[in-house]
């Protein structure tokens, strides 16, 4: 082989990831001691989080009135555990620096574990570098220890468990980053459809109970204050100010507070995941949308069940959670310089399976980056936000036109005999 034929092999042949990976994890990892050594640490949420589990040990258990500098308690009871061993292992949050290098063991655990997903949807090694590149990510983890780091890290152990088929330990690890934060819930409906031709409808019910029942469980301390608990860390009418606004800067503050504006993004939301839903996340059951929904209580399993189930292969996985997610943080009323912990190992593999061309794909992922780290945002980075998040979206619908062909149309020779 030539010199460029083999450059072109490196960055393009996925077998090579297997080596590329743990180079770019050690390299990350260097870069994270890095940061903690010599960029200044900033206070933002870790004090109030502090704060509020040292009246959380005190035996406060009314969410109303465990507070701190930032106000009451917010998030749901596995934050509450997870925040309770960090406040015990830094001197009770005094230690930040310590908590800094937990962080960072956090980040680069979540960052192997999206190597690993990446590598189950065969994706060239090109597309890698963007995984460690981005200065805000590195920001969330390392120098603001936001609870969003743990919410992330169950969201992509459980897309790497549903990769391996180990659905019941991954809805556990997903149940337990959404009750980190509630921002998992973005993907939830997606995951509901891929459960359903993954598994049939009444395994789909089991992961549902698994889900529900994990809830109860992170709540249980709380039970005796259920209403406060479950009025304050799953509070879907919560207050949002155009000041902190990172996605829609530049609409008018009038806009942004008005109630038109808060239903047409909840409707372009719904609109969005029924259009995926009916068009891309359906294919692999080979049947129109109202033949789907009789897989939803049938009367016995399906015959092509098992046939179905093999369609739901690890890339296919990938992309209907992470573009679930994309299509909420486009849609949401708004983000904050944190939820790109969400967004920044999402876009890379939306831009890539879109199809686009590489220098498309980085100069898009560029012109993100650039986005999330203007502070405070201005009308052009805010609708850079939107457009990137957008151009992915619509990218990924295009890209994926061609998989399962002809499955909308619901009757396919081959699987015909199959049917019920």
């Amino acid at each position: 082989m030539s010199l460029l034929s083999q450059i072109f092999d490196i960055v393009t042949n996925p077998r090579n990831t297997k080596w590329i990976a743990p180079l770019l994890l050690i390299a990350d990892a260097g870069l994270c001691g890095v940061i903690i050594e010599k960029v200044a640490y900033t206070e933002i949420d870790w004090r109030a989080y502090m704060q509020q589990i040292e009246i959380y040990l005190k035996g406060e258990r009314d969410y109303r009135k465990i507070v701190g500098g930032t106000g009451p308690l917010v998030y749901p009871g596995a934050h509450v555990w997870i925040y309770k061993q960090l406040y015990r292992l830094t001197d009770k949050g005094q230690d930040i620096q310590r908590a800094q290098y937990i962080f960072a063991l956090i980040y680069l655990a979540t960052l192997a574990i999206v190597f690993q997903c990446y590598r189950k949807a065969k994706v060239p090694p090109y597309v890698f570098p963007l995984l460690i590149l981005s200065k805000r990510l590195h920001s969330i983890f390392m120098l603001r220890c936001f609870n969003d780091c743990f919410a992330v890290l169950g969201l992509w152990a459980a897309i790497y468990c549903y990769q391996r088929n180990q659905w019941h330990m991954g809805s556990f690890l997903y149940t337990t980053g959404l009750n980190v934060k509630m921002s998992l819930l973005l993907p939830l409906p997606a995951m509901g459809l891929l459960m359903i031709q993954a598994l049939g409808s009444r395994e789909a019910i089991t992961q549902a109970m698994i889900i529900f029942q994990v809830s109860v469980l992170f709540g249980y301390p709380f039970r005796k204050q259920s209403f406060s608990y479950f009025g304050r860390a799953f509070e879907f009418t919560r207050a949002f100010f155009y000041k902190w606004t990172v996605n829609w800067r530049f609409v008018s503050e009038e806009t942004f507070l008005s109630k038109p504006f808060a239903l047409s993004l909840l409707a372009a939301h719904a609109g969005l995941l029924l259009f995926f839903a009916y068009t891309r996340w359906i294919k692999p059951s080979k049947r129109t949308p109202r033949e789907f929904l009789k897989l939803l209580m049938p009367a016995r399993e399906p015959r092509d069940q098992d046939i179905m189930s093999k369609r739901i292969t690890p890339n296919f996985i990938m992309t209907v959670v992470l573009t679930a997610t994309a299509i909420g943080m486009l849609c949401a009323r708004s983000l904050h310089y944190q939820f790109y912990a969400y967004i920044a190992w999402t876009t890379p593999f939306l831009l890539w399976k879109a199809g686009f061309h590489p220098v498309v794909q980085y100069a898009l992922w560029a012109a993100q980056e650039w986005a999330w780290n203007v502070y405070p945002s201005t009308p052009l980075s805010s609708a850079t936000v939107v457009g990137t998040l957008a151009t992915a979206i619509a990218g990924v619908w295009w890209g994926t036109r061609n998989e399962f062909v002809g499955a909308t149309k619901g009757i396919i020779e081959e699987d015909h005999e199959h049917k019920e």
